[in-house]
This record gives C-alpha cells, sequence and structure tokens, in this order.
C-alpha cells in the first residue's frame, strides 16, 4: 500500500467517526474540510468532495448537492457498522481497538 493510499483511508474512516457522533449524521463539505484538517490531513476541499463521492459509490453515506458550493453528506447504517469497525471496506482504515 502506498502512503497515498493510507493516508486517503485514515482520512476516509474519520470523515466516517465524525458523521457518527454529529447531531442529524451529517456535515457539508465545509465543516468536514476544517474536520479532517483538524486531525492533520492536509487537503483542498476537492479531496473532501472526492472522499463523499467514494463513500456515497460504496453505500457508507448520502450526499446531497445543496448548491454549487455546498455538499451535505449523511452517514448510512452501513457507514456507521464500518465507523464503528463492525464491518469492513476496502479503501477505509479498520478503527484502532478501544476508539
Amino acid at each position: 500500500m502506498s502512503y497515498r493510499d493510507f493516508v486517503s483511508e485514515k482520512r476516509r474512516l474519520t470523515i466516517l467517526r465524525y458523521l457518527t457522533e454529529e447531531n442529524g449524521y451529517s456535515a457539508n463539505d465545509s465543516v468536514m474540510h476544517s474536520v479532517v484538517e483538524h486531525f492533520g490531513f492536509n487537503c483542498s476541499r476537492d479531496v473532501v468532495r472526492g472522499d463523499f463521492a467514494w463513500l456515497r459509490d460504496l453505500g457508507l453515506v448520502s450526499v446531497e448537492e445543496v448548491s454549487d458550493d455546498v455538499h451535505l453528506a449523511k452517514i448510512t447504517q452501513r457507514g456507521i457498522d464500518v465507523a464503528k469497525g463492525n464491518a469492513r471496506v476496502a479503501g477505509v482504515a479498520r478503527p484502532s481497538p478501544g476508539n
């Protein structure tokens, strides 16, 4: 696995875990960009939108395009299972034990 893939997997897990804790189980791409940067993932909002689309394609989130500038992701039950480590999906890091 490349370093880039490793970082992408960790970033996607961070997105899913954040959505499980957020009221309404959703967040827009602007908020999520701030979240992933807070956790040390230096990336653009386009990368976050790409992760939203990738996660949507696997059924882990739904994505609503509120406007051209705002995309809203909401976690699905399958996404919650992956975020908690109860299910595994290639391309998303598995949470560490006890987390």
